[in-house]
């Protein structure tokens, strides 16, 4: 059985001197590690569904694949706009019907 001597006190070993160990900066660390991690805090039910990080990752790609092949670009007209464009020839296109081509 180990005895916890460790936490007994907070000194250092003999053989470190704490000139060596030089200063240490609060935080030195901290942008690169946000940056590079994104941690995910997930619900129990949602995290019994995805038992590990790849099946998460891998749901979530597939969804956003489906979003992306299921949304297309729309060129949104108000209905005033679009009952004007009807109304208004294009050119070297007939006025009438009658089989007559515009000039």
């Amino acid at each position: 059985m180990k005895t916890d001597n460790a936490h007994d006190d907070d000194e250092m070993r003999p053989e470190y001197r704490r000139e060596d160990l030089g200063t240490g900066v609060r935080g030195k660390h901290y942008q690169a590690y946000t940056e590079s991690n994104n941690l995910v805090l997930l619900r129990p039910e949602v995290a019994q569904a995805f038992p590990t990080e790849e099946a998460v990752n891998e749901a979530l790609l597939s969804l956003i694949r489906i979003a992306k092949a299921s949304t297309r670009p729309t060129n949104k007209v108000r209905s005033s706009e679009r009952s004007e464009r009807r109304s208004e020839p294009v050119v070297g296109q007939a006025r009438d019907r009658g089989g007559t081509q515009g000039v």
